[in-house]
This record gives structure tokens, sequence and C-alpha cells, in this order.
């Protein structure tokens, strides 16, 4: 499976031309088999460079490459994965506080993820 479908690709690189915004994260790629989740919020115009939040142990904003993630050869033959049942619901400084304070980027999501189903009145 590709990390990126073509709309995430042109969502990323439209929130990459309008740099340093609060973008809510696009796509969310994960480790299948250990540490490793990372949230990607824009893609620069050589289509490599994405920015976002990593998680490798501890949370922190930043930039990666697509190609090194995509390159990353994992046990049992796996590759780092897209979530296909994400979809980002607050902006990327929601989901990086949420993340410094729980220490991870999961568990950030999660909180998050019911505090969003809660707003609309979903249960949890």
């Amino acid at each position: 499976m590709p990390l990126l479908t073509p709309d995430q690709r042109d969502q990323l690189l439209a929130n990459g031309r309008q740099p340093g915004g609060d973008h809510v994260p696009v796509v969310k790629f994960f480790n299948p088999v250990g540490v490793g989740t990372w949230l990607a919020t824009e893609l620069d115009a050589d289509n490599d460079t994405c920015s976002g939040l990593a998680d490798l142990g501890f949370p922190e904003i930043g930039s990666f490459s697509l190609e090194e993630l995509a390159a990353l050869e994992l046990p049992f033959g796996m590759h780092i994965e897209r979530d296909v049942f994400f979809t980002g619901a607050f902006p990327i400084s929601a989901y990086a506080e949420a993340a410094r304070e729980t220490g991870s980027i999961t568990t950030a999501i999660r909180i998050l993820s019911n505090a969003a189903r809660a707003q609309h009145g979903e249960r949890t």
C-alpha cells in the first residue's frame, strides 16, 4: 500500500504552500511492530519532506522524509504503514500538546478522538 493517496498528497502539498499554519493532520503513519508514529500536516514541493508530529519514544514537532519511511525494513518483512482509519479532528498543536502531556501520539489520538465524538454527541 502506498504511504499516501493522491488526495492526501494534494492536501499535504496545499498545506505546504502555507507553511507555519496550525494545520489538521492529513495522514498518520505507524510502525506495526514497534515504536514509531507520525502525523503529517504538510509536504514540501520536493515531494519528500513532511512536517508534522513524530513520536519515536518522545513526541516532537519537526520534519521527516517519506522516502526514509518507505525504505524502512521492519521485522517479518513489514514496512511503515498508513492508518486508513485515521481522520484528523484538531490542529496539530492540539495533538502535540496532548502527546507531550500523555507521552505518546497514540494516547493523544485516543483522547482527542473521544473529545471529538463527545462534541458531536456520540458515545465514547
